[in-house]
């Protein structure tokens, strides 16, 4: 490639035929309104002014689309992480449930404890919050019905398994044993 002198290179290209515009057809010919009317220009004025609001409407849209596709792979990516983090809350929570009373009180105990809350705390910073499933009414939205068990009909009588969200989204449905309508008896209470 041959490079022009330095004191033309920012000057426009000239065509073959001497004129600026290289004798495109349609191009202006004579003075700064190419010899156009003034409807013309006003006429080309609108659509310039139009085909600049698209182009802004068009820009504004692609921002916002921007905007929440970052925030789902956000809310994706924490669901996905707070999915896999859930099972080992889950197994902390049932180790410090099964502990008998006689060991209770040992350190190793309250350290289990303490991590436990610690593990809570993180799942509450990343905005999950642990579904309240317990005595509520059924509802399968946020509730998984593994089974039915003696208690007010379509209530939430034993949960097997906490449910979780974030904001709106449930991550991890509670599973749950339903009433079935029958009154506990001694034996199931």
């Amino acid at each position: 490639m041959t490079e022009r002198p330095l004191e033309d290179r920012h000057a426009p290209e000239r065509a073959f035929d001497g004129t600026r515009d290289g004798g495109r057809e349609g191009a202006p010919t004579g003075g700064p309104a190419g010899g156009a009317s003034p409807e013309q220009l006003e006429a080309r004025i609108e659509e310039l002014e139009q085909a600049h609001a698209r182009a802004l409407a068009d820009y504004r849209n692609l921002e916002r689309r921007t905007v929440e596709g970052r925030d789902e792979l956000r809310r994706l990516t924490t669901a996905a992480a707070i999915i896999n983090l859930l099972p080992v809350y889950d197994d902390l929570s049932r180790a410090i449930e099964s502990v008998e009373d006689d060991i209770a009180e040992h350190r190793w105990v309250e350290g289990i404890q303490l991590i436990r809350d610690k593990f809570r705390g993180i799942l509450d910073a990343t905005g999950a919050r642990e579904l309240e499933a317990l005595g509520k009414p059924f509802d399968p939205r946020v509730h998984e019905a593994v089974g039915y068990a003696a208690g007010p009909e379509g209530h939430v009588v034993h949960v097997m398994q906490s449910g979780w969200a974030i904001g709106d989204h449930v991550v991890r449905p509670a599973m749950v044993m339903v009433g079935s309508g029958d009154a506990p008896t001694a034996t199931n209470e």
